[in-house]
């Protein structure tokens, strides 16, 4: 635990956001896809669908999962040791899914403590955070062949993170809706230990606010691979769709050394980005 600060992305939070009951509840109605347990995704260009709520569970200690987890839709929150309202680093995750492992159906509320945790290759499918607490999930797999992947859902109320990478292999975001954001992907910048990371967000829609949708270690031999992605509400192009930075393996705060399109490691083009 007392390493924990180099297993982060880089960037300390500063404050903290007070947690209403309304964050709890707040959801738009979706009809019959939620009444049949459909997945909920949205192509790209399209409005996010909020899920409604199907029933609650307060989460006291974190869930561990192996095998597959269906939620239902049922909105899980943190209580107890992880229902503090803060977003300070350390916290302990809500879902802790082994290699190999899927959660699919869920919805987390706040508090959220600090989201999901990989601990080696997983899909999230149909997660949907309403209010982002530490991180939205961290990806912590030591193998290169590792691959995370996130499907559909969505996050929101994000002050920094929504997914961490700090382990090795291969994340994939798809069809997925982010709004009020940080960072959608950050690599970590300071782990103890680092590793090269790959990053693809395909068919993902973004609402503004928001800083950067990924950020990678060149140094390492990161690569993020943009296509599909759909901005709203940025009419003066704020967020960044791919910064590089150069990692450290000491805890130090990663220095930017560049962004946009380079053919090596942000790869995308103009065409992979509308703004509407």
């Amino acid at each position: 635990m007392n390493q924990r600060t180099h297993q982060r992305g880089g960037h300390r939070r500063r404050f903290t956001r007070r947690r209403t009951v309304a964050a709890l509840t707040a959801a738009v109605a979706t009809g019959a896809a939620v009444a049949t347990g459909a997945v909920l995704t949205s192509s790209a260009g399209a409005a996010a669908t909020w899920p409604t709520a199907k029933g609650t569970r307060a989460v006291s200690s974190t869930i561990e999962v192996s095998g597959t987890l269906d939620g239902g839709m049922k909105r899980y929150y943190g209580s107890g040791e992880l229902g503090g309202d803060g977003q300070d680093e350390g916290q302990d995750p809500v879902f802790k899914l082994k290699d190999g492992a899927v959660l699919k159906n869920v919805i987390l509320g706040a508090p959220a403590a600090d989201g999901v945790h990989c601990t080696g290759s997983c899909t999230l499918q149909n997660v949907w955070w309403e209010d982002v607490g530490e991180d939205a999930a961290t990806f912590k797999g030591t193998s290169t062949s590792a691959k995370y992947t996130v499907t559909g859902g969505g996050a929101r109320k994000a002050s920094d993170k929504v997914f961490q990478f700090n382990g090795a292999g291969t994340l994939t975001v798809r069809n997925f809706d982010v709004a009020d954001f940080g960072k959608l992907v950050r690599a970590c910048g300071n782990c103890g230990k680092q590793y090269t990371r790959h990053v693809v967000v395909d068919g993902v829609t973004v609402t503004a606010p928001g800083k950067s949708l990924v950020g990678i270690n060149s140094n390492y031999g990161d690569t993020a691979t943009l296509r599909n992605v759909t901005i709203t509400g940025d009419s003066k192009k704020k967020i960044t769709p791919c910064e590089r930075y150069r990692g450290n393996s000491s805890g130090k705060e990663p220095s930017k050394i560049g962004s946009g399109p380079d053919g090596e490691h942000c790869l995308y083009s103009a065409s992979d980005i509308t703004y509407k």
